[in-house]
């Protein structure tokens, strides 16, 4: 594991444009329409920005259980066999590639794709989520952090420096908790009520120094220390951040590269959040919102809302 007190001097503003594909994309989240409109309704986006000419971030949505799927019986009730079908796990990443060209994108696609890869394992390993099966997720998010780190390490290992990296942040929901696995400094956020919450600190060298060694935030932003990573998949130093978060009905899950949040502000999130419609009404008004701000940068935001009881 990578040290904490040791903040890697990743540049973000290293490279510029990357991906090759569509401009934007949505994908709702996967399952029956009977499962989604029981618990989970979620959309996806991702824009290249107005100034880079391709993306680098990537997104996923997704719907994970294991299941057995009767062809035939003569059974007086084929339903005996629903008891192995599980409750449904809901899984929700950003990933923004950090390294240039198509580096950075294939680091995060390479990441999303692996963490996902691991944690269907896992998922699949279980007929049901216990209270005792609870207790490890967190161990599973930090292993699956490790998993895409390793893969990244080996795919791009040069003589005598580094390849690309990436960020990720990844929000696994097993009701009637969001499990969350962090790093680098795209963000998840939770809205109840109207009331606005960051679960995520930014991994950069600015807010390390700031906030571990007393630097002035002004001095630390000159110097553009909060475009500088300490943590990221496939870096030197990789330190997941893990962290549980309890649900409600009602209760929405954001998470955004930091195309968003260079341009929009926690409090117009907020406000666009908890006025939007649905999930997709939400992340085409943020979307929109950071490209009229400037678009400096790929914007990507995942919208998870937990329905009414």
């Amino acid at each position: 594991m990578s040290d904490p007190q040791r903040p890697l001097a990743t540049d973000r503003r290293a490279g510029g444009t990357g991906n090759v594909g569509q401009s934007a994309a949505a994908t709702p989240a996967l399952g029956t329409p009977a499962d989604v409109r029981r618990l989970i309704e979620s959309y996806g986006m991702s824009h290249p920005g107005k100034v880079r000419t391709a993306n680098e971030d990537h997104f996923v949505t997704a719907a994970l259980q294991r299941a057995i799927q009767v062809r035939q019986t003569n059974l007086d009730d084929p339903h005996v066999f629903d008891r192995l079908s599980g409750p449904r796990a809901y899984l929700y990443a950003v990933a923004d590639g950090v390294g240039g060209n198509v580096g950075g994108s294939l680091a995060s696609a390479l990441a999303v794709a692996e963490m996902v890869e691991y944690l269907g394992e896992v998922v699949g390993a279980y007929n049901g989520y216990g209270a005792d099966h609870a207790r490890d997720f967190p161990e599973h998010l930090r292993s699956a952090a490790h998993r895409a780190h390793d893969r990244l390490v080996e795919t791009f290992r040069l003589k005598g420096r580094g390849g690309p990296a990436t960020t990720l942040t990844l929000a696994m929901i097993v009701w009637p908790e969001a499990y969350l696995v962090h790093v680098g400094d795209s963000r998840a956020y939770h809205l109840r009520a109207g009331a606005l919450r960051r679960l995520t600190r930014d991994q950069t060298v600015g807010d390390f120094l700031v906030t571990q060694h007393g630097m002035p935030k002004e001095k630390a932003e000159q110097a553009g220390l909060y475009n500088v990573l300490a943590s990221a998949i496939g870096a030197e130093d990789m330190t997941p951040a893990v962290d549980v978060v309890p649900l409600e009905h009602g209760d929405l899950l954001l998470l955004c590269t930091d195309g968003l949040t260079k341009h929009v502000t926690d409090e117009r999130i907020g406000q666009v959040l908890s006025e939007a419609a649905d999930p997709e009404t939400g992340c085409r008004t943020l979307v929109e919102l950071a490209l009229e701000a400037g678009g400096s940068d790929n914007v990507t935001v995942v919208i998870a809302r937990v329905l009414g009881g």
